[in-house]
């Protein structure tokens, strides 16, 4: 039997164990303290570009046998012009994390998950996967049941974008050396999102590389201490193709290196450069860990309840 509720203090245990399993499959290493993952489930103050227009937020449990197999967290977006276009009077569900095997349990959540997204009247209802972790958004191809309850709940990827995580050994990042062009210098500056390398030419900014070292958040998650992500990588299209983005990678490698960082994780977009951009990261050892879906889209039109009818014949094994 399945009960489905909301989530109490006394699930954190299990829920803490199921989300690391998804985070786990995701990226190496990867987990989030407990204390991190209930901080999350609150209305989050600090997250400053989406925290303003979040209205509501809920999270829910599925329990089987006294055991928590299946959870999801809501959020509600004003309907205020504050929020942009895209989230404006939207409901979104964050992530959904379910043991393998539990499926019937899955569509009872998500079930309910729309129910609750239902009854916030919103205008359009969204689903992910970003988990409180670096590196774990949209729908990992290793959490396959999760894909296969969204695509029965009636959630669509088709209007998002496929992207590829890449990572690596910093150790495989080459020395910097000389700039790759004559009249070519770095400058090291603070960046809008973290530490950017950027390759000035003429006094003109023609190429950047910024990176974020901090993936443990202040200290929160030691689980990625020695991590770090790219955060914006590009180059002036004219000046592509003559070396100065490898430079510039080169020269954060050994700059995060001196800050004993040994792991770099990257991004790329699945479209018809993907195999030209991700064979660009491979030159520096890093290569693809995940591949991960976003943009799940439903529209409010979609019936609310499965039908029993609609059960697939297969229900136990979902992606196979």
């Amino acid at each position: 039997m399945v009960e489905v509720r909301p989530f109490s203090r006394g699930d954190r245990e299990q829920l803490s164990r199921l989300v690391n399993a998804h985070v786990a499959a995701a990226t190496p290493g990867g987990s989030v303290p407990v204390a991190s993952l209930l901080a999350s489930l609150e209305h989050p103050v600090g997250e400053y570009v989406l925290g303003p227009w979040i209205t509501d937020v809920s999270t829910l449990v599925a329990v089987e046998d006294d055991r928590v197999v299946a959870s999801a967290h809501l959020r509600r977006y004003t309907d205020e012009d504050r929020a942009s276009d895209s989230y404006r009077d939207a409901g979104e569900i964050v992530w959904m994390a379910c043991w393998p095997g539990h499926f019937d349990a899955g569509g009872a959540l998500l079930d309910a998950a729309v129910g609750q997204l239902a009854r916030w009247q919103v205008r359009v209802h969204y689903a992910d996967g970003t988990l409180p972790a670096p590196g774990v958004y949209g729908v990992s191809d290793a959490w396959p049941l999760v894909s296969s309850l969204y695509h029965e709940a009636g959630f669509d990827p088709s209007g998002g974008q496929v992207e590829i995580v890449l990572a690596g050994d910093l150790s495989q990042v080459p020395p910097p050396g000389e700039p790759p062009m004559a009249g070519l210098v770095l400058r090291r500056q603070l960046g809008d999102l973290a530490t950017a390398f950027n390759a000035v030419l003429d006094g003109e900014v023609v190429g950047s590389f910024e990176v974020d070292d901090d993936l443990t958040r202040g200290g929160a998650n030691t689980a990625f201490a020695g991590w770090a992500e790219e955060c914006n990588h590009w180059v002036r299209e004219d000046l592509r193709g003559r070396g100065i983005g490898t430079w510039l990678v080169a020269n954060a490698g050994a700059w995060l290196r001196l800050g004993r960082t040994s792991r770099l994780m990257a991004y790329v977009i699945e479209d018809g450069d993907a195999e030209a951009r991700t064979g660009y990261y491979h030159r520096f050892g890093l290569s693809p860990i995940n591949r991960t879906t976003r943009g799940w889209r439903r529209q409010p039109g979609f019936p609310e309840v499965r039908p029993p009818s609609a059960a697939p014949a297969d229900r136990g094994r979902p992606g196979q």
